[in-house]
């Protein structure tokens, strides 16, 4: 098969689809890489590497999407990618669909056979291909969080861990899944005041004892997220419904009783957002301010440490990406996990909770592919 990388377009997304030592497993496999000019620059990785490992470099990101069978990437789709996508063509890479309605309307239009990274899934229930960039979203998150309180970015001016005599910041994380885990490991780390919210009581004991009684845990009821959240100094949303829109879980009313300066992160912002007042946000203007709140909303939030996540992500889709290449379309009709990824195909959306979040019709993986 011949499999295409496109340079990534999104606003400050220095990620890359395929990375020199990922490409040299397609080569060898006996499949034709197609990368274009400066694809891997973000991750420091130039052209001749790509050459090293058997690529071969074209000079437009049209003649890839024209040439390729197959199209691997990291960011959805961009505008002036949809119309290039075609029917009989594999498109493997985050989509994120269910907020975006205009998206699923391009790649509908297109034909093209779209795999979703992030509604992949494997023996374990859990969601491999999502994991790895949520490991960074959720360390990034507190990050971020650190530099939003800073008076001069428009915070309260806390330092997160405090010091001896001050009390440290108090941080509030909604979610206690992969983001939630990793926000709440490096907010413990720096010394901050944690508390998770979570629905599962089964996955609150994994936490505490995981923590050992350095994290509180609560179960998530609407009283619980409400106290909690006027009280933090800064939320993390890391509430995650695979494909579907996440859920809004903080309201205006409630963030205008918060502090002023406090900070919210919407890790959820992929799909939507879980707090009402957000929006998405770029690297080149991260944060904005809702009733004396700031919000930092970023979309691609692992892009800004490129290089980490690119390896990260392919760690994960080379086995998956591989199977695609060497099958086709028989790797999903073999493979429930990647059937379980296929999000839309050849004019239909196959996914449920992303035809339920955009209220259109569902069809079907297998009656897709059978057609």
């Amino acid at each position: 098969m011949r499999v295409g990388v496109p340079k990534e377009i999104k606003v400050h997304e220095y990620r890359v689809g395929l990375t020199p030592e990922a490409a040299r497993e397609y080569v060898a496999a006996g499949h034709e890489v197609l990368i274009e000019a400066g694809a891997g620059t973000g991750i420091s990785a130039p052209d001749a590497a790509y050459e090293a490992a058997g690529a071969r470099i074209v000079g437009h990101a049209a003649e890839v999407f024209a040439s390729a069978d197959m199209i691997v990437k990291v960011k959805e789709p961009q505008l002036t990618e949809w119309g290039q996508l075609r029917e009989g063509q594999i498109l493997f890479t985050y989509l994120h669909l269910a907020p975006d309605p205009k998206q699923t309307a391009g790649l509908v239009q297109s034909g093209v056979t779209a795999i979703a990274y992030e509604t992949v899934t494997d023996r374990f229930g859990g969601l491999p291909l999502l994991a790895p960039m949520s490991e960074v979203a959720g360390r990034l998150a507190i990050e971020a969080a650190g530099v939003s309180l800073k008076r001069h970015a428009g915070g309260r001016g806390i330092l997160i861990g405090g010091v001896p005599g001050v009390p440290p910041a108090r941080i509030v994380v909604i979610g206690g899944g992969v983001v939630g885990t990793h926000a709440a490991r490096m907010a413990a780390g720096l010394g901050a005041d944690v508390v998770i919210i979570d629905r599962s009581l089964q996955r609150l004991r994994q936490l505490d004892e995981l923590f050992g009684g350095r994290v509180r845990t609560r179960f998530s009821t609407l009283h619980a997220i409400e106290e909690e959240v006027v009280a933090a100094d800064v939320v993390i949303g890391a509430v995650l419904i695979p494909g579907a829109a996440a859920p809004r879980l903080v309201s205006r009313t409630q963030l205008s009783r918060m502090k002023r300066g406090a900070v919210l992160v919407d890790v959820a912002i992929d799909q939507g957002g879980c707090f009402e007042t957000s929006r998405p946000t770029t690297h080149a203007d991260p944060t904005f301010e809702v009733d004396g709140v700031i919000h930092y909303c970023v979309a691609n939030m692992p892009g800004a440490v490129p290089l980490t996540s690119s390896y990260a992500l392919n760690n994960a889709t080379l086995p998956f990406g591989l199977a695609l290449a060497a099958k086709g379309l028989d790797a999903i009709r073999s493979d429930p996990h990647l059937a379980a990824g296929l999000n839309v195909h050849r004019g239909q959306i196959t996914n449920e909770p992303v035809a339920a979040s955009l209220r259109s019709p569902c069809v079907s993986v297998e009656k897709a592919l059978a057609a």
